[in-house]
């Protein structure tokens, strides 16, 4: 599929539009927040910040909070508080988690909070509320009548049949050897202030790849019914003239397709391509969509040639994740700093200190920080005293206790929050079908809650054995916390008799469990632990899917409920990560 995705360059005429054209931005109020759902008075809380919206985790999240929402947007008061993702999953950031409101303040952004983006949780977890709507129940009541269908009918055979049409839409390619003609109604193109079209406009000429001229007539017959079939083979023609007429909810929704294109091209070279193509084109959802596979697939990517032809726009996206999953943090500042070699002067030399500065020097392990500075090319030519003050605040941050170093790190962001880091010393991974039996490296035998006794096939129990997995990690990253280790067990049963057995209550299948053997508490007030699920493809190495952990449990999703989709169901690895972190 990825050789459909050379790029076509559009641009539309007389009036002509190019591609590149900038789109027209309406000011929005930094902190403002909005609520989306089917009423005014209740959704799904959203926030703005950095120039984009972003959604509220439900941790923390309670009738103070509540409160705040309702008061800014001009609610007279709070009815309830909807955790869970109750209005939808959003998209994009997640600017606010562990809220921790007075309920006096005037907006959301006051309160406190771990600071903008910095987060463990998932959409699945977006805040809602519900609003009082102040209006007064004994006035008249009223109702909503919607006949949309209907219209969308009628309107769809007014396009059919071009009766009454005023206005020409000449579609060709980009040689102009090609050429369609359709007469649409003036009215309907007036309604997308794109396309700056006026009562005394005649005609339209969009310029097209031939390979899209067969899609216009179903997306212009969509401007009448907002009706659409998108399939993998039209969805790049439907969203590219999405964008050039300015429909924007068209193009977020058709983007959403490339989602299925997304695992099919081992190369990246189609994800390069969408990346960027949704940054053209403003697509935040394509871009989240890409970064995030990306991300997941981070030591994949660096393998291949696409690595190096990573835009800095790109690149600077992607250092900036904390889902960025990688064997450590060196191993990362390895490969970017690959990647600046090989693109030379064509990155300058302040482009490459702003994504060195993206490399979290205080997670990077002692004995590393002691290498880099002998082996880092880098280091040596233009950087010295970027690298000089990373590796000092690294060394200062595995030496010193962390009350030590806290209030000079307040304001520095993601700097010691971690990635999703795969080293053997902090994560597990087997296959759920072929793992073989290991000898324990724990003290004392642990007891499982079944019955030895109990007329089950032998060889299934220690089937079912082997998919419960001990190990050991360090408390911290920290060199303080080196010696001082924490015994993990990960579960994942197969059937509702498998977790009867061991007395876990599973809601679906696979059902993964993943918790500390007892001794986690006693770092409980310096430490905290946001562990993640990997889930990669059997005889592939790729990750479709990275699950939070949380209250023990990670919710193995299916293709209905999950980001992307599952190019290998019910066929795959798991990979159980602990990720501590100070707090």
């Amino acid at each position: 599929m990825y050789l459909l995705w050379p790029l076509l360059f559009l641009h539309v005429s007389a009036q002509r539009l190019t591609l590149f054209d900038d789109k027209l931005k309406q000011p929005k109020q930094e902190g403002r927040v909005r609520l989306v759902g089917n009423q005014p008075s209740s959704g799904r809380v959203e926030i703005y910040h950095d120039g984009q919206w972003g959604t509220v985790c439900d941790d923390g999240w309670d009738l103070a909070e509540a409160q705040v929402v309702c008061r800014q947007l001009g609610f007279p008061g709070v009815i309830s508080v909807t955790p869970g993702g109750q209005y939808g999953e959003g998209s994009g950031k997640i600017w606010l988690d562990d809220m921790n409101c007075k309920g006096s303040e005037s907006s959301l952004s006051e309160c406190s909070f771990k600071g903008w983006g910095v987060t463990d949780c998932s959409h699945k977890e977006d805040a809602g509320v519900v609003c009082e709507s102040g209006k007064n129940v004994t006035s008249d009541r009223q109702f909503s009548v919607d006949n949309s269908l209907g219209l969308s009918h009628d309107l769809g055979l007014l396009f059919d049949s071009g009766d009454g049409c005023d206005f020409t839409v000449n579609v060709q390619d980009i040689s102009e050897e090609a050429e369609l003609t359709f007469c649409v109604h003036r009215m309907i193109l007036m309604s997308y202030p794109k396309l700056n079209i006026t009562n005394g406009s005649r005609n339209l000429t969009v310029d097209v790849s031939h390979t899209c001229h067969p899609h216009v007539s179903a997306f212009l017959r969509y401007l009448y019914t907002r009706q659409i079939d998108v399939s993998t083979t039209s969805a790049q023609c439907l969203h590219q003239l999405a964008f050039i007429f300015g429909v924007k909810k068209l193009m977020e929704d058709v983007g959403r397709a490339f989602t299925l294109l997304i695992p099919e091209d081992s190369t990246f070279r189609t994800q390069v391509s969408m990346y960027e193509y949704g940054v053209r084109t403003g697509d935040l959802v394509l871009q989240e969509n890409v970064l995030q596979y990306l991300s997941w697939n981070c030591e994949l990517l660096m393998s291949s040639p696409v690595w190096s032809t990573i835009s800095f726009d790109m690149m600077d996206a992607m250092l900036q994740r904390s889902d960025l999953i990688v064997k450590d943090e060196a191993f990362l500042l390895e490969a970017l700093e690959r990647w600046i070699q090989v693109k030379g002067d064509e990155i300058s030399s302040d482009k490459q200190a702003s994504l060195l500065n993206h490399i979290r020097f205080l997670l990077i392990p002692v004995d590393k920080l002691y290498e880099i500075q002998f082996s880092s090319s880098v280091l040596r030519r233009n950087h010295e005293k970027l690298y000089i003050t990373g590796l000092l605040r690294g060394f200062q941050f595995n030496a010193l206790p962390f009350s030590k170093v806290r209030k000079q790190m307040d304001n520095m962001s993601s700097e010691y929050l971690p990635r999703i880091y795969t080293g053997d010393e902090w994560s597990k991974f087997f296959n759920v079908t072929t793992v073989q039996p290991t000898v324990p490296q724990y003290p004392r035998p642990i007891r499982y809650n079944y019955d030895y006794n109990y007329d089950y096939n032998r060889r299934h129990v220690q089937t079912v054995q082997n998919r419960i997995q001990t190990f050991y990690t360090p408390a911290h990253p920290s060199a303080l916390y080196r010696e001082k280790n924490v015994q993990w067990q990960a579960q994942v049963f197969l059937s509702a008799q498998e977790c009867s057995n061991y007395g876990v209550s599973c809601t679906s299948f696979p059902f993964a469990r993943f918790f500390a053997n007892g001794n986690q508490n006693m770092y409980a007030s310096t430490i905290s632990y946001s562990n993640r699920l990997i889930l990669s493809c059997k005889n592939k190495n790729n990750v479709f899917h990275v699950q939070d952990i949380k209250n023990n449990i990670a919710v193995i999703p299916n293709n209905s409920t999950m980001g992307l989709p599952n190019p290998c169901p019910n066929d795959y690895n798991f990979r159980f990560v602990v990720r501590p972190q100070y707090i």
